[in-house]
C-alpha cells in the first residue's frame, strides 16, 4: 500500500501586482504563472546584474591586493599604526611641548623610523605630537625626551636609544600588523562611542 504524495504548501507569488497563493508545481517556483514571471524578469535582471557588478568588484580588489609592493603594504601599516597612536593619546597633550590645539596631530617617532627601522611600530616609541613639533622642530627631540622619562621612565627611554638588531618585515607580517592595528583602532572607536 503507497501513501498519497505529499502537496506541496502555497507559496505567494514573488510579483507583488499579483500577489495569490498558489501550490508551486515545480521545485524553486516562485510566481503562479508565465506571465508573472515575465512580469518581475525586470527585477531579477537588475539583482542578477548588481550580483555580478559586485563579484566582478572583489575579484578586482583581490587582484590589486596582490598586486601591491611591499612599501605599499608598509605604507597601510603605518597609517594604520598611526591613527591607532592618535586615538590612544586622544586625551593628552602634544609629548614634546605639553600643549592642546585645535591643530593636526601626527605620531610622532622618538627614534625614527630612517635612523631605527626597527621600531617603527613599537608604541614606546612613538606618541601623539602636535604638527610643528613634529614637521617644523624636527620633533622636538630633547622635551620630546623629557617628557618621555615622566612617561615611561629611565629604563625604557635606554633601551628605546639603545642598540636594536636589524628587522626587515615580510609582507605576511605587514599585513599580519595592519589587521592588528585595525582591530585595535575600531576596539578604541567602539569603546569611544
Amino acid at each position: 500500500m503507497s501513501l498519497p504524495a505529499k502537496q506541496p504548501r502555497p507559496k505567494k507569488c514573488k510579483n507583488t501586482a499579483c500577489g495569490i497563493s498558489f501550490p508551486p508545481q515545480r521545485l524553486g517556483q516562485a510566481v503562479c504563472s508565465p506571465k508573472c514571471g515575465l512580469a518581475i524578469k525586470d527585477v531579477n535582471q537588475e539583482k542578477a546584474r548588481k550580483s555580478l557588478a559586485q563579484i566582478e568588484r572583489r575579484e578586482i580588489k583581490v587582484r590589486k591586493e596582490k598586486l601591491k609592493s611591499r612599501a605599499e603594504h608598509l605604507r597601510e601599516a603605518q597609517a594604520a599604526f598611526n591613527e591607532w597612536i592618535r586615538l590612544r593619546d586622544a586625551d593628552r597633550p602634544c609629548v614634546s611641548c605639553g600643549r592642546h590645539h585645535e591643530g593636526q596631530y601626527h605620531a610622532g617617532h622618538y627614534r625614527s623610523v630612517g635612523a631605527n627601522p626597527e621600531l617603527r611600530f613599537e608604541p614606546l616609541n612613538v606618541w601623539k605630537q602636535c604638527a610643528p613639533c613634529n614637521t617644523h622642530l624636527s620633533g622636538n627631540l630633547v622635551n620630546y625626551r623629557l617628557s618621555l622619562l615622566q612617561l615611561i621612565g629611565d629604563a625604557q627611554v635606554e633601551w628605546l636609544e639603545g642598540p636594536h638588531s636589524a628587522r626587515k618585515y615580510t609582507v605576511d607580517e605587514i599585513k599580519t600588523i595592519k589587521a592588528e592595528y585595525r582591530a585595535l583602532t575600531k576596539e578604541l572607536k567602539g569603546a569611544a562611542a
